[in-house]
């Protein structure tokens, strides 16, 4: 039986898409109150719709370094700590394209509960070019500042190339000591296909999280994922720039209660 990564089961984690940060090459240069004030607005909206965990992305600061500017390290720490210490559900972290050190260390400072790193094992060939894992670097870094917080995993993380097979790729990651997996589809919003799951949930004793494309019509096939993350289908007109939806966080995470019900 797979170790929980949250108290929940089959946790619905929602996704905090926040607007170019400083370091981006779109930030307006307005600083960081109306980039807190939108993350706010969706921190409030995902709670209202009754989602059970929250992860912070700079996804708008595409296109991306492969680790973070510091000034965009500083700012997404500070709006972070505000989303802390508002929300009543776990905070996590993924600071894009790959920089597990800067979200660990943004997760441990603000009290957040757990990170994504997208590539923690192997090798990625992306569109910022070829990325190698930071497992060792992020579990001693992660022992030495005593961080209690959870690494998830991707395999075969969407919008790259990958030279391994998914099993192959899942083995070595679990090897590597992460505290769950996340697989995808190609790209974010496209669907995770089913038989991915399956192929990783066959060979590892992690839990298991579905990445992207979850939609209430394709829950079903889900059924054995350990948890969901969903970003793009709870925006306003399916868009990823748009704003929360609560309707739409509220009828996805009914289902998923409905799933965890039966499960």
């Amino acid at each position: 039986m797979a170790a929980k990564v949250l108290t929940v089961d089959k946790p619905l984690i929602g996704m905090i898409h926040l607007l170019p940060l400083a370091g981006s090459v779109r930030y307006r240069q307005q600083g960081r109150k109306p980039i807190l004030d939108a993350a706010l607005r969706d921190l409030y909206a995902l709670e209202s719709g009754g989602i059970d965990a929250v992860m912070v992305e700079n996804m708008g600061d595409a296109p991306f370094e492969k680790t973070a500017p510091s000034e965009t390290i500083a700012m997404m720490a500070v709006i972070v700590e505000r989303l802390v210490e508002k929300a009543h559900v776990p905070i996590g972290v993924n600071v894009l394209r790959n920089d597990g050190l800067s979200a660990l260390s943004i997760a441990a400072a603000t009290g957040a509960s757990f990170m994504r790193v997208n590539v923690f094992a192997g090798v990625a060939f992306t569109d910022q070019g070829t990325i190698e894992g930071q497992a060792r670097e992020l579990l001693r870094l992660r022992r030495d500042i005593g961080a209690d917080v959870k690494i998830l995993a991707d395999v075969h993380v969407k919008h790259a190339a990958h030279l391994t097979r998914l099993d192959e790729a899942a083995i070595d990651a679990e090897r590597n000591g992460p505290d769950g997996l996340i697989v995808s589809g190609i790209g974010s919003g496209r669907r995770t296909d089913p038989e991915h799951l399956q192929s990783v949930k066959g060979v590892v004793n992690l839990p298991v999280f579905v990445g992207s494309g979850l939609r209430i019509d394709n829950l079903a096939t889900y059924r054995e994922a350990d948890g969901f993350i969903a970003g793009t289908v709870l925006k306003e007109g399916g868009v990823i720039s748009g704003s929360i939806d609560v309707e739409k966080v509220k009828a996805l995470a009914e289902a998923v209660g409905s799933l965890r019900e039966t499960a």
